[in-house]
């Protein structure tokens, strides 16, 4: 069977880039920011570049943040990538600027404290071994990063009943988190599409879930 993705399209991020790795999966790709089309996919990407408060202007203008919490509400998958992970979170800082994320997560967006940023270029990850994202692949692998923002706190801790998402986390002068696994929602700070081979081995990972 196959599965049906679409990349919410709310004016920002590599979408080409993603649609053309994502087909490579298998999966038939729709790049829209249809409301009915996004409720309706198997899976939804939500990408995303530069400014944190410009992504959340542009996904609250297509009702995005409420496709995401619908979605989720219902057990239906959505992948985040790069600032697309970042606006899942409560709160991103950027120059001063406070502004409210998604909140699916708790936790803030700040800068990341590094010698050179913006964090551009490939590095490795420490994923959990019970990781579905990274199955397969070794600590050795290497993920293509774009950012100077990220989480550098994970303040999501199980409690009653509930079981805690699997953090993946990564280093640019201090560790911040690179990726989440949260039951239907996953999302990486790094960008699959431009990761070549793990890249794309990441992603058959997500569609095989779906």
């Amino acid at each position: 069977m196959v599965v049906n993705v679409v990349i919410l399209d709310y004016g920002s991020g590599n979408l080409r880039s993603a649609e053309r790795a994502l087909a490579r999966t298998g999966a038939q790709v729709t790049v829209t920011a249809d409301h009915d089309a996004a409720m309706a996919a198997d899976g939804l990407v939500v990408p995303g570049v530069g400014a944190f408060s410009a992504c959340m202007s542009g996904l609250k203008a297509v009702r995005g943040d409420q496709i995401i919490g619908r979605r989720l509400a219902g057990g239906r998958p959505v992948l985040g990538i790069c600032v697309g992970m970042q606006i899942l979170f409560a709160e991103g800082v950027e120059h001063g600027e406070h502004t409210e994320g998604c909140g699916e997560w708790p936790g803030v967006v700040e800068r990341l404290e590094a010698p050179v940023l913006p964090h551009m270029g490939w590095n490795t990850v420490q994923a959990p071994e019970e990781s579905v994202l990274f199955a397969g692949l070794d600590d050795a692998t290497r993920f293509y990063f774009v950012h100077s923002y990220g989480v550098r706190k994970w303040e999501l801790t199980p409690g009653d009943g509930f079981q805690a998402p699997l953090v993946t986390w990564a280093e640019h002068g201090v560790p911040f988190v690179a990726a989440v696994e949260n039951g239907p929602l996953m999302a990486t700070q790094f960008h699959p599409e431009k990761s070549g081979d793990a890249g794309a081995a990441l992603l058959k990972n997500w569609v095989g879930t779906l």
